[in-house]
Parts: C-alpha cells; structure tokens; sequence
C-alpha cells in the first residue's frame, strides 16, 4: 500500500487554540481534551489505510506532536497563506515523494470510518478525485489521483464559509476533473453539533472510545 497516503491536518493540542468555535461554549480544558481524543480516534481509524502524513499548525511544534503522538508518523508544517494554498501544497509533496492516490481529512469528524476511507480509494480506482460533503457547506475529505489532480481546484475558494463545497465541485467541473461523492459526514464546531452527535450515537451511531468517553462526560 506504499502508493496511498493519508494527508492528515490538525494543530498542536494547546489550550484554547483547537476547536475555537467550540471554546466560545465550553471549557476550554474539556474542549481541548475532546481535540485530543478526536485525534488519536481519527488516527486509529486510518492505521491501516496506506502511510499517513500529518502536517500540523503553527509551526514550531513537532516536538510537542512527537512526545504526544510518537514517532511513527511523518510530521510536517503546513505551507501556504490560506487554507487552499495549505491544502493543495500538501498534495503536491505527498506526489512528489511518489504517492499515486491522496487523501486529505481533518480531525473533527468523529464518525469518520475505515470503511469511508476504503471506500474513498476504492471511488479513486475510476474517478479522478473524491470528496466528503459535511453538512456546514464544506467537505471532511478531499483526495485525488496524482493524474486527476491539479492545484487550481483551491484556488478562489471562499473558505470557512458555507460555499466552500459548491465552489469547490463547480472548480472540478470547470478543468473536467472527474469526482465521486462520499456520503455525508457532520464535524463538531458548537454545542447543537454536539448535542446532534449525542442523539446520533444514542440510535446506534459509531464513534471511537475516546470522543466517546468525552460524549458521555459532556454535561456532567
């Protein structure tokens, strides 16, 4: 599986600097343990899903991700002025170290799957990228083949907004990158998000041990 990577972006765990949104609700030492769990359950899920890539901010904090996370994992800064420039950076070194498939996910989605992830690779056998839609107007999961990608796909991008995803599908119809559509994932960025997932996971739904146990204490 030495052609796949998973392109993973997070912070360093620092209070009241993961999950900002968040923080406006809820103390910021629950919402940074949450960050945490978030992360290593997102790492479990693709342990076995090709090599893995993570590719933090700010600078500076390897040492600090390296003493949390160990050193198994590359780790390396994100390059760019905005989001897009970050994002499409990440691919190009991921294919210039010889990768033929890319995906790039985030930390907040606690039902992220390795059967998404599977799926994902499986959807970039035939098409030239996929993508996750998240139900803010954005997307969990990009990836691409190394021939279906191209970097104009982040460019003009408004992002942090609710246009983020359509922007994005109308950039791949505009160059005709071929793409498929993974099911829809929501990320937890406010208290109602929270609530949501409580509900969700209370009529079966999965998510791992740790966002679990932070599930189960929220409130209390």
């Amino acid at each position: 599986m030495m052609d796949r990577v998973v392109i993973v972006f997070l912070r360093a765990p620092e209070k009241g600097r993961v999950k900002t949104r968040l923080s406006k609700f809820l103390n910021d030492t629950f919402v940074l343990e949450l960050y945490k769990g978030l992360v290593k359950d997102t790492l479990d899920v693709i342990e076995t899903a090709g090599d893995n890539a993570l590719y933090f901010w700010p600078p500076g904090k390897k040492e600090v991700l390296q003493k949390w996370l160990g050193n198994k994992y590359a780790f390396l800064v994100q390059k760019g002025d905005n989001l897009g420039q970050k994002m499409s950076n990440a691919f190009v070194d991921m294919f210039k170290k010889g990768y033929t498939h890319a995906l790039l996910i985030g930390t907040d989605i606690p039902e992220l799957s390795a059967n998404i992830i599977t799926l994902a690779y499986q959807e970039l056998q035939t098409a030239d990228a996929v993508i996750g839609p998240s139900d803010d107007g954005g997307y969990y999961l990009i990836g691409f083949q190394k021939s279906g990608f191209s970097k104009i796909i982040f460019e003009g991008i408004d992002w942090s907004t609710t246009l983020v995803l359509d922007q994005t599908l109308q950039a791949m119809d505009r160059v005709s990158i071929q793409y498929r559509l993974l099911p829809g994932l929501n990320d937890i960025d406010t208290p109602k998000d929270f609530d949501a997932l409580s509900c969700r996971v209370k009529d079966g739904g999965k998510i791992g041990k740790r966002t679990l146990k932070m599930l189960n204490s929220y409130g209390n």
